[in-house]
């Protein structure tokens, strides 16, 4: 009778449950290399990315792995041997995580279901009872007929253990003497020490219900001293299961305590060493890039500057043996240098890789009579320093034998672990420094290459690096991606800055613009989200040690990780960038300094077009508003006449407005169009263009009336005598307006008396107007005081700012005039500056009155530009 228990259930309870330990990572590095062993290396390379668990995630994880193992023992080439193995694991780490494992386990190949996975990754068990039996199906939930693995229930033997604590014991050192308490292991804490990985070759009987454990084999290579031999296995708990009822096939399994010394981890032979050229780069330590379609996982590497050390302090260690250190900050490139460099450089050579912990004491015994060079890659020096790792005299061991260490290390750790007697062997080490920002050199280098992630790296990396670029970018990605919920307007603001660096601005971008464009990817989502403040604080916090996903680019400016803008540019997934952010990225380029207008015109350029090959009508309208910014007036009007055509609103009074500047009769219609769509600034150039037309019929007419309607329309733009003769052609005593009109005349050139007899005669023919004008004339006109009155009255008015300093002025007041022409200015308003520049004129400071001038000749003083001498005609002088 074989009991039906869950042999990749019981393994991942051991393992989730570790990852909530100190242990977790001996643990998962013991798991992980029995998925290499299987050869499913991604599961492996998945699980070193596993950090801690916490309590609560315990159960999904089961759920993720418990499948993984399921799948990868299903598939393995020897099953029976993968059995053993994970059972083995099992029963020397349960200890660890407080996990009871079943007893004994036998695995019978006939009971593995011969399925595939399915698409939830779990294996489909058969199911002869159509219950969900439990074999290793999908049902979490132990069948009726099978025993639950307890501490108490199923294994009572590890309860009252020789220790009497519920340990198991652990049997003699490899000394013969009793084995430490796991209170004062080598490692320090409460978890018992481990030693190395049982890889015995022997099988159980499977036709045994309690098969003894086998006895492991000879060490493969010899040794210095004998191992004890383990003690006989303690026997006799077991379970009666005469009186259970079976309904399907079962599996019976045993994990059975053997109280001795285990035998150490076989090391490879020197011979199934791996060729330098042979190793894989990503399961030797180098971090994954960011996939992209047709291209293989990793860039083509891009020599350093520092390969010609390295190689130079490989080949002097070649001959003579010794250790190789590639030093640098994290993501510098070191174990992609390494091992690029090692691959030119030593083609031939045998590499083992060792994994962080394993003994290496052996390894001398196994290279003696070892042929050929040989090298010993150690990725992340500090997990092969310590107990059983290199040290001064397994190096001199190691050189002796004409071998080769090869090894990267951060420069924290070089640091730290000078320090200490487990770091001496760093003083035996020829160190190639890697720094992490690239050189102006190895960027060419990088740029050159066809792979675009290395030209985007090349462009888009600041003093990170290249290396360190590739590396973050998909992990920085992820980050950006999963925020929407916890941090909606932080990743809204992330968003915005990536999407105007893909219009081309790579420069510092103004926080008011970011807010403006991420504002207008809509609300942000959740209840309360955070402010504009909390949202760049957490944007703006380094990730990985290496780049945040917004950088701090001045006092008020901010810039997208490059890594993220390199993401955003390839994944075809994320949103394009829309036309009005286009448009929106081309006044930035234009208004802030720091940009390439050239560039971000081209790619807007280039997107418009894309965009009206899809169907786009908008984007019509935007490519002649760039065509025309750039000067070209053909291809403008050209898309304008399309856009309007297509019925876009603002594409017609554009081209109203585009032809109006050239005086063309066309744009009339167009104008009118947009005029009536509410369009103000159309409907004021349709009146300049029909009042120009009025003008021109006016003239053409020999009438009285039309001399005196040319005189109305002329009135303010004409001089006074050439408006007079105009009324005095059109005297026609049955036109009522021409008194009123002629009124006005005199009252212009300061001759009331003139004006009261015309107004009064146009006040007798019924002019409401006339008579307002009249009983204006008849009041007393106001006194400088009251005008400096006035004009302080109306100080929110920009305009009178000036006119105050002027009033202020004929006052004799000058200072105060002074501050009032320095605001007029600093409002905006040119005469202000003019009237100082002649007021210090005329107070004998010709260079500060030059001074003002030119600011007033700036913004455009005809005045100005005249007392300059830049222009002729107009007035002659501010009067006095």
């Amino acid at each position: 009778m074989r009991l039906g228990t869950d042999l990749a259930g019981v393994a991942a309870d051991v393992l989730v449950t570790a990852l909530a330990t100190p242990d977790r990572v001996r643990v998962r590095e013991r798991f992980a290399r029995w998925f290499q062993d299987q050869n499913a290396s991604s599961y492996a390379r998945q699980l070193l990315d596993t950090g801690a668990a916490e309590p609560d995630a315990l159960e999904p994880l089961r759920a993720v792995w418990a499948p993984r193992l399921r799948v990868t023992l299903v598939h393995a080439a020897d099953k029976n041997a993968a059995a053993r193995q994970l059972r083995e694991l099992v029963q020397a780490l349960a200890p660890l995580t407080d996990t009871a494992p079943p007893a004994g386990t036998a695995i019978d190949p006939d009971a593995w279901p011969d399925t595939a996975p399915d698409p939830r990754g779990d294996v489909v068990a058969p199911d002869p009872r159509g219950d969900g039996g439990r074999g290793f199906g999908p049902d979490p939930d132990p069948c009726p007929d099978t025993v639950p693995y307890s501490r108490e229930g199923f294994a009572p033997h590890l309860s009252h253990g020789p220790r009497g604590d519920g340990a198991p014991d652990l049997g003699p050192g490899p000394r013969g003497d009793v084995a430490p308490d796991p209170g004062s292991g080598p490692r320090g804490d409460s978890a018992p020490d481990l030693g190395p990985d049982p890889r015995p070759d022997s099988l159980p009987d499977l036709d045994a219900e309690i098969a003894p454990p086998p006895a492991p084999e000879p060490a493969p290579h010899p040794v210095s001293e004998p191992l004890p031999q383990p003690r006989p296995p303690l026997t006799g708990d077991h379970v009666d299961f005469r009186q259970a009822e079976i309904h399907g096939p079962v599996i019976g399994v045993q994990i059975q305590h053997s109280y001795g010394a285990r035998p150490p981890i076989a090391l490879p032979g020197p011979g199934d060493w791996p060729t330098a050229t042979a190793l894989e780069p990503l399961a030797h330590g180098v971090r994954a890039a960011r996939r992209m379609r047709g291209r293989p996982p990793l860039p083509r590497y891009v020599p350093r500057d520092a390969d010609a050390a390295l190689v130079s302090a490989l080949e002097s260690v070649t001959m003579d043996g010794g250790l190789v250190v590639v030093l640098g900050e994290p993501y510098a490139g070191k174990s992609r240098t390494a091992l690029a460099v090692l691959a030119s450089a030593l083609p031939q050579a045998r590499v083992y890789a060792p994994d962080a912990g394993t003994d290496l004491r052996r390894l001398p015994d196994a290279l003696r009579g070892a042929t050929g060079l040989r090298v010993l890659w150690l990725d992340d020096l500090g997990g092969h320093l310590g107990d059983g790792g290199l040290d001064p005299r397994l190096l001199a061991r190691l050189a002796g034998l004409k071998a080769v260490v090869v090894a990267t290390l951060r420069e924290d750790d070089f640091d730290e672990y000078r320090q200490t007697p487990r770091g001496r062997v760093l003083d035996l080490a020829q160190v190639v420094e890697l720094p992490r920002q690239w050189s102006q050199a190895e960027r060419a280098r990088a740029a050159e290459s066809p792979d675009p992630r290395l030209t985007e790296a090349a462009a888009l990396s600041g003093a990170e690096g290249v290396a360190a670029h590739l590396a973050v970018e998909p992990r920085l990605w992820a980050d950006f991606q999963h925020a929407r919920r916890r941090h909606p307007r932080g990743q809204a603001l992330v968003r915005a800055a990536v999407d105007l660096a893909r219009c081309g601005l790579l420069g510092p971008l103004p926080q008011d613009v970011l807010v403006e464009v991420a504002d207008g990817y809509g609300p942000p989502a959740g209840p309360e989200p955070e402010s504009v403040e909390e949202a760049l604080e957490w944007a703006a916090r380094e990730r990985y040690g290496v780049l945040p996903l917004l950088r701090r680019a001045g006092p008020r400016a901010w810039a997208a990780a490059g890594p993220l803008v390199s993401t955003a540019r390839c994944d075809e997934t994320f949103p394009p960038v829309d036309g009005a952010l286009w448009q929106r990225a081309l006044d930035v380029a234009r208004t802030v300094e720091g940009h390439d207008v050239e560039l971000v015109a081209t790619l807007a350029g280039a997107a418009f077009e894309r965009a009206i090959r899809a169907g786009d009508r908008r984007a019509m309208y935007r490519l002649g508003l760039l065509e025309e910014a750039e000067g070209h007036q053909e291809e403008a009007e050209s898309w304008f006449r399309r856009a309007a055509e297509a019925g876009v609103p603002e594409a017609v009074g554009h081209l109203g407005r585009f032809l109006r500047r050239r005086a063309d009769r066309e744009a009339e219609p167009f104008l009118e169009q947009a005029a009536e769509a509410g369009d103000g600034d159309a409907a004021t150039l349709l009146a300049e263009a029909l009042l120009e037309r009025a003008e021109h019929w006016l003239r053409a007419a020999s009438t009285a009336r039309a001399q005196r309607l040319l005189g109305d329309l002329r009135f303010c733009a004409d001089d006074p005598e050439q408006t007079w003769l105009r009324y005095t052609n059109a005297a026609d005593p049955r036109d009522p307006d021409l008194a009123r009109s002629m009124g006005m005349h005199h009252l212009v050139v300061a001759e009331p008396e003139f004006a009261r007899a015309w107004l009064q005669r146009a006040v007798d023919a019924g002019d409401t107007v006339a008579a307002q004008l009249l009983r204006v004339l008849g009041r007393e006109g106001p006194s400088l005081n009251e005008a400096e009155e006035y004009f302080r009255d109306t100080d929110g008015y920009p305009l009178d700012i000036a006119h105050h300093g002027a009033v202020l002025e004929r006052l004799d007041r000058t200072e105060e005039a002074e501050a009032q022409y320095k605001r007029a200015y600093e409002a905006g308003d040119a005469y202000g500056a003019y009237r100082l520049g002649a007021l210090l004129d005329r107070q004998g400071e010709p260079d500060q009155a030059r001074a003002w001038y030119r600011k007033a000749a700036g913004l455009g003083h005809h005045g100005a530009r005249k007392a300059l001498g830049e222009v002729s005609g107009g007035p002659d002088t501010v009067g006095e």
